[in-house]
């Protein structure tokens, strides 16, 4: 089988002209007259990145999913490529239902009519991993049903090692290959698969997110019900709402457009600094508006996390490139550790300002938060900085929130709605609020520590003391060796003598 789907691969590569990302390699210049020949036949009237992306449709979901994950890699792609590939949609037919409920029943061990009072055949969304159902619970709960695609895991595991031999491949013969590290690429794929495969995994994230935002009147996450809950199926509240993209019929309703960008805005950076948790899978097709003017999110396979540490650098990055303050920009590459601690800040800082003073030129509501990161992440590389994948995601993720807000409100100032979040973030991290803050949650630790200060004190001197002795201890004995080492020499010394006047 994976024979046939490397020959597949193989095929679909040469009809859309894909050879060329290898051919390119000096090593291969012979080649390429052999190859041209063989294929005078074949029309490549279109850029390689829209062959690329027609490529991965014709190869299937897994492959359209690899090749929407590669297009928030724009640190690592060439901005044609990354451009087209973003172009992608995970458009899958839905597997027969028939099979979900043989599924359903082998999972919990009975007939779906026992699980279930209610139970729609008919999907109602179908994606590349998953399909959902809707169904009503036997105490009359709307809910809807998430099931795994049958036999999804071999054949995903399949196409991964067919990746990594190409990204063996294109490393070795492309000639950015290298620099575009496609074994980590896939590694990274590879991971984030593995998690969408548990469907536990998502309810879990489903369940955190909606603790974070339980009385939130921005934002509504469906309550999972556990009790339902099996790595192949996940059972969570049914939300009912308008998908965000449809803005005439949330008009009709009554929604504050405008306001309801700037709250979309709100929700992201709320997520990021004061949760560090964050969807990193907000695309239009995972959010609806309910009736009452609150984002409902859907879909929670895909999470990003960010520690304190990578809160602050983001916060310190933001509010000093819209200050043009490009030294605090460099300086903060240099002191969290990212860029090397041999980097000229001075080089740094130059390289900084070539790139964004020309955004800086637009008006503050024109300028892209997303690209300023990504052109952050591409002067970055030049300066040998590793890009963070919690940032990559990050990046991806307030591209797809300004792509959301200024479809709503072409107006939408970013800078003017953020910044309020970044400086009160900025504030209680540095301020005396944060300050209050750290010793309030080490008070805990502190309670532990102080009433056993004295004995570890004690301890430590006595511990102390006792090397102190043990030090000296094994000093006179290192001097008694030499001392009697001296003596045995010098009686072998005199010995030698005596013998040589007896003789």
């Amino acid at each position: 089988m994976r024979l046939f789907r490397l020959f597949k691969i193989l095929a679909v590569a040469f009809r859309f002209g894909l050879d060329e990302f290898f051919l390119a390699h000096e090593r291969l210049r012979l080649v390429r007259p052999v190859v041209k020949l063989a294929t005078f036949w074949r029309r490549l009237d279109r850029a390689r990145g829209e062959r690329l992306r027609l490529a991965l449709e014709a190869l299937g979901p897994i492959f359209v999913k690899f090749g929407q994950m590669l297009s928030t890699r724009r640190d690592l792609l060439p901005p044609d490529i990354a451009e087209e590939l973003a172009k992608l949609q995970d458009q899958v037919p839905p597997f027969p239902s028939n099979l979900a409920i043989a599924t359903l029943e082998q999972i919990y061990g009975k007939p779906v009519d026992e699980v279930f009072l209610v139970f729609d055949a008919e999907p109602v969304a179908s994606a590349s991993i998953a399909q959902v159902h809707l169904a009503v619970l036997h105490d009359g709960t709307e809910v809807a049903v998430k099931v795994l695609r049958p036999a999804i895991a071999p054949i995903i595991a399949h196409d991964v090692a067919l990746m990594e031999t190409g990204a063996m491949l294109l490393e070795a013969l492309w000639p950015d290959g290298k620099r575009m590290k496609p074994r980590e690429v896939v590694s990274e794929f590879a991971r984030h698969l593995d998690d969408e495969l548990d469907l536990m995994r998502e309810a879990s994230n489903c369940s955190q997110l909606r603790r974070n935002f339980i009385d939130s009147p921005l934002l509504l996450i469906p309550e999972v019900y556990w009790d339902y809950c099996y790595s192949g199926v996940m059972v969570m509240q049914r939300v009912k709402g308008v998908p965000i993209s449809h803005v005439a019929k949330l008009r009709e309703q009554g929604i504050d457009i405008p306001k309801l960008a700037r709250v979309g805005v709100e929700i992201f950076f709320t997520q990021v600094f004061r949760d560090g948790y964050f969807h990193a899978d907000m695309h239009p097709g995972n959010i609806f508006v309910g009736s009452d003017g609150r984002y409902i999110a859907v879909d929670f396979g895909i999470m990003g996390t960010l520690t304190d540490e990578d809160k602050n650098y983001l916060a310190q990055n933001f509010l000093a490139f819209f200050r043009r303050d490009y030294k605090r920009v460099a300086e903060a590459h240099v002191e969290a550790g990212w860029a090397p601690k041999d980097t000229r800040v001075d080089d740094f800082e130059t390289a900084i300002r070539a790139v964004c003073e020309p955004i800086f030129d637009k008006p503050l509501k024109e300028i892209s938060f997303g690209r300023v990161l990504l052109r952050l992440f591409q002067t970055s590389r030049q300066f040998n900085v590793e890009i963070q994948p919690q940032l990559v995601m990050l990046q991806k993720t307030l591209l797809n929130i300004e792509g959301l807000g200024r479809d709503l409100d072409p107006d939408l100032d970013l800078w003017t709605t953020a910044k309020p979040y970044l400086e009160n973030w900025m504030s209680e991290q540095l301020g005396w609020r944060g300050f209050s803050r750290r010793l309030s949650k080490e008070a805990a630790s502190w309670a532990i520590i102080l009433p056993q200060f004295p004995r570890l004190l004690h301890q430590s001197l006595s511990e102390n003391r006792a090397k102190a002795v043990d030090d000296k201890i094994s000093e006179i004995l290192k001097e008694q060796r030499r001392h009697r080492h001296l003596i045995t020499a010098l009686a072998l010394l005199l010995a030698a003598v005596l013998l040589w006047q007896v003789w």
